[in-house]
């Protein structure tokens, strides 16, 4: 996958930030919602809808600033390994915040709406991602250059 160095972090802060900026509404627009007492959101029957109204915030707020973080610390990795990672991240970002709020303004009685399933596809996703930069920043190097970087000074070390 040839992939251009700035396209792989540009395209995660830009998502981090239009991301960041819808989830900080949703945010505002609960609390709204409650400051106005309305009871399609506060009444004793809508828990369902305001657990995952404030899971879909929640959660896109912090994915969203998990992809800016992914933008902005590993800038001197190779964008080619890291844009299966990049990818992974925001379509996470996307999705389980999007089950949480699909599954609160159409919720099924006191059970989440079926657009909830995106869920476990977006942790998934978000699993992925995680391990896909994990396992980059395992060999050490920034560079990629082999036998060098901070793994082949820890094995001298201890000799």
């Amino acid at each position: 996958m040839d992939v251009p160095q700035h396209d792989v972090w540009q395209r995660s802060r830009r998502f981090g930030w239009w991301s960041l900026l819808c989830w900080l509404t949703l945010g505002m627009a609960l609390e709204a919602l409650h400051g106005f007492k309305l009871g399609w959101y506060l009444d004793v029957g809508q828990e369902a809808r305001r657990l995952q109204l404030t899971l879909a915030h929640s959660h896109g707020t912090l994915l969203a600033l998990v992809n800016l973080l992914f933008a902005a610390t590993l800038r001197d990795r190779d964008a080619a390994r890291l844009a299966r990672a990049g990818l992974c991240l925001r379509t996470a970002g996307v999705l389980m915040p999007l089950g949480f709020l699909g599954g609160g303004l159409w919720p099924l009685g006191n059970d989440p709406g079926v657009a909830v399933v995106l869920v476990p596809f977006g942790g998934l996703l978000l699993f992925c991602g995680v391990l896909l930069v994990v396992l980059e920043l395992r060999g050490g190097d920034p560079t990629g250059a082999a036998g060098g970087g901070a793994a082949a000074g820890k094995g001298q070390a201890r000799r």
